[in-house]
């Protein structure tokens, strides 16, 4: 694959997390552990007492990067890389939280002390370096960006009934039969692994139709408007192109995403890809004039398969193990507006939809629809769907689809985009672009949810302290779609013709 002459920058964090492959439970994956350990004091029976310091189940950090507004073009690289090492920062302190479960039941500030209290100093340190070069590049950084400094431990989420199975007696050496005192147990399914657990799933029955729990992601098209669509099919990464990095938005930073992602269309396309590199790619879509690329984290089913980077940085080394699932199918169509006309996307626009940090962050960049075919009334966004057998998991994003008209990119990879409106048109200030909406359908055996305790569960790759949750679940895209293509999608959405 291309490169171009940017220095690869990897964070020291990050360097350090590749440690964690030594916790391995079946060849991969940071150990779970038992989030309520006991402190095994035992008074007359088998009552046991919770050390407070022992339930802090991951780490919560405000995130930075969505602060962030004012960068001059030329302090972007390296604001971009400076946030990379945070993220880096950040996994290396839940590393840490995972690794020290006996010190955390013995000591109620451990946390605070040796893991909390350090990761401040470290950002504060950043957040200073992020000031100075915007303001060297001529921008004015926010002052209050130090308050952002601090992190806090988050608990563990409704603990559910033991099943025998648990993670944490890899951890402390100790055996509590996969139970604490009171009978219950945050668990690691058996696989060593920081979830999901069973309440991340949902019988498809359950859902109530028509209550899809997301506030973005509406669909921009409608029976007024442009109505037409246009589909590119690119496959469904025939080609194995997996990488966890992540271009748009740490550029120049190896394993910038700590997840791997799913490739299709452009074939160049890693941290270190140009747009020059991106336009002279070859690509898996049909049309061969589309070289844009359309990724996204990849689904795992786990199962103990050891896949190629089950011991690497992004894969097991950082909690995402399990057998890679491709999707059956990957639609990916640009629809209109329902208020008008859409005009043409410029070419390297950059779209970032879905928060990867959703689980931390809360709910408000949220976006992508779960569900189960023969059921698309019924769409949930922060569970995974369990489907009746020959029912195929689907995973749903509808993109941003309003365009500020001047920028391919912003600060936070998010300003230069909005969505639509409740009634389907753009806030002011911005103008109706096609809108991409990506349907990924996967066969996937049902997970068994028993006693509290979810078997073989598939799930999102994700951030290490984002515990795999299917909120945190996000799309990525780039266009690199040649003029004249670009022209036609738009001609044919406005036209009203449906066409690929």
């Amino acid at each position: 694959m291309g490169r171009n002459t940017r220095k690869r920058r990897t964070p020291l964090a990050t360097k350090i997390v590749a440690g964690a492959a030594a916790l391995a439970v079946g060849g991969g994956g940071l150990v779970w552990a038992n989030f309520y350990a006991s402190a095994h004091e035992d008074h007359g029976g088998h009552n046991r007492t919770r050390s407070a310091g022992a339930q802090v189940a991951t780490i919560d950090c405000p995130d930075v990067g969505q602060k962030i507004r004012d960068v001059p073009d030329r302090a972007r690289g390296e604001v971009d890389g400076e946030l990379a090492t945070m993220d880096s920062q950040i996994t290396d302190a839940y590393q840490r939280l995972a690794t020290t479960r006996r010190a955390q039941a013995g000591d109620s500030q451990f946390v605070q002390n040796s893991i909390l209290g350090p990761l401040k100093d470290r950002r504060k340190a950043i957040i200073d370096r992020i000031q100075l070069e915007i303001n060297r590049a001529g921008g004015r950084a926010d002052d209050n960006l130090d308050e952002l400094a601090g992190c806090q431990g988050r608990p563990a989420d409704q603990q559910q009934a033991g099943g025998g199975q648990n993670g944490g007696d890899q951890d402390d050496g100790q055996n509590d039969d996969g139970q604490n005192g009171d009978g219950q147990n945050q668990d690691d399914n058996g696989n060593g692994v920081a979830g999901p657990v069973a309440d991340d799933f949902i019988d498809i029955n359950d859902v109530q139709p028509n209550s899809r729990n997301s506030r973005n992601g509406l669909a921009a098209d409608g029976d007024g408007g442009s109505t037409g669509t246009f589909t590119t099919d690119c496959g469904v990464n025939e080609n194995n192109l997996f990488n966890s990095d992540n271009l748009i938005a740490a550029p120049g930073v190896d394993n910038g995403a700590h997840h791997t992602h799913d490739y299709v269309g452009n074939q160049d396309n890693d941290a270190f890809s140009s747009d020059e590199d991106l336009a002279n790619a070859d690509t898996s879509c049909q049309n061969q004039a589309d070289k844009s690329t359309y990724y996204w984290p990849v689904l795992r089913l786990q199962d103990g398969t050891q896949e190629f980077d089950a011991n690497d940085q992004g894969g097991g080394a950082e909690g995402n193990i399990g057998k890679i699932l491709k999707p059956a199918q990957a639609e990916l169509k640009f629809v209109g507006s329902q208020q008008g006309d859409v005009v043409a996307m410029p070419k390297f626009l950059r779209i970032i939809t879905g928060d990867a940090k959703s689980f931390t962050n809360g709910d408000a960049n949220a976006n992508t629809s779960w569900s189960c075919s023969g059921f698309e009334d019924r769409q949930v966004t922060d569970k995974y769907p369990l489907c009746p057998q020959g029912s195929q998991v689907l995973r749903t994003t509808n993109f941003q689809s309003c365009w500020d008209g001047q920028n391919i990119d912003s600060a936070n990879h998010r300003d230069h985009m909005a969505f639509v409106q409740e009634d389907g048109s753009c806030p002011e200030g911005f103008q109706a672009v096609p809108q991409l909406q990506v349907r990924l359908a996967y066969d996937i055996p049902t997970p068994t949810v028993e006693n509290g305790q979810v078997q073989n569960p598939y799930a999102v790759d994700s951030f290490p302290e984002q515990l795999h949750k299917p909120i945190t679940d996000h799309n990525d895209f780039i266009n690199v779609m040649d003029e004249d293509l670009m022209n036609e999608v738009v001609d044919c959405i406005n036209r009203g013709e449906d066409c690929q």
